[in-house]
């Protein structure tokens, strides 16, 4: 127990996931062999327990980054904001202290009018910002590169919906972010972000796929007696699923050995 507690005090130091994740896993490492021989409920649960635990402070860090991007997005903008009325101010100053020559005058008035983009077409054109992607379409792109076997691109574009404003959208992302870590093989992160997809939407559309993908990746790295523990979850909650999730349900319980 003293190495458990020992690399937890440790993991301060490293990124918040990777400590967090060294404690469950070192302690499921502890309770392993006593959750596969228990017979009782709450030994049972254990490995789901301490994903639901890790999940849930993976989340609040997520929602502090979250503000934390945003507060720095209006920073910029202010910022942006302030230069442009800067400029704008220096350039009436020097317009006003300069020569009346009707040549002046002319130039500056173009130049006056380019700055605030009234007749400059080329000045809009080159000011003109690319369209923002939605969330929507990120995801879409993410998707993509899911099928064609490019899980980093994958990877990049869940986390990028994932650090936006709150959305239904962000079940879908969390879910490409498990399947991307697992065709990466990061079947321990790939757990834990399949059991916080089936977190976020206890009841959706995809937490079945979720609870499945809990099931497969733990069945990948050995655990076995984990694996039945997720399946019974997906068979208990979900009694009647597509026909597809059963299918595979009755595969991973064969691979996983499971007595019922």
């Amino acid at each position: 127990m003293r190495s458990v507690v020992s690399s937890f005090v440790h993991a301060g130091r490293r990124p918040l996931r990777t400590g967090l994740l060294g404690m469950a896993l070192g302690l499921v490492a502890l309770h392993g062999p006593a959750v596969a021989r228990s017979t009782s409920d709450d030994n049972g649960n254990l490995v789901l327990q301490l994903l639901d635990r890790v999940n849930t402070l993976e989340e609040q860090t997520r929602d502090m980054r979250g503000q934390i991007d945003q507060l720095n997005n209006q920073v910029q903008q202010q910022n942006a904001t302030l230069s442009k009325q800067i400029a704008d101010m220096n350039f009436a100053m020097q317009n006003g202290h300069g020569g009346a020559s009707g040549a002046g005058a002319v130039a500056g008035a173009a130049a006056g009018g380019a700055a605030a983009g009234v007749s400059a077409p080329l000045a809009s054109a080159d000011e003109a910002a690319p369209a923002k992607r939605t969330a929507a379409d990120i995801l879409k792109e993410g998707n993509a590169a899911l099928l064609r076997q490019d899980y980093t691109a994958a990877q990049a574009d869940a986390q990028q919906v994932l650090s936006g404003p709150k959305s239904p959208r962000q079940v879908d992302a969390q879910y490409l972010l498990a399947q991307s870590l697992a065709g990466q093989k990061q079947y321990r992160q790939s757990a834990l972000a399949y059991y916080d997809t089936y977190n976020r939407s206890p009841h959706g559309a995809r937490a079945p796929s979720a609870l499945l993908g809990v099931a497969a990746t733990l069945v990948a790295l050995g655990d076995k007696a984990s694996a039945c523990q997720a399946l019974d979850k997906l068979s208990n909650e979900f009694p009647e699923p597509e026909a597809r999730i059963r299918s595979a349900e009755g595969v991973y319980r064969k691979k996983a050995k499971c007595s019922s």
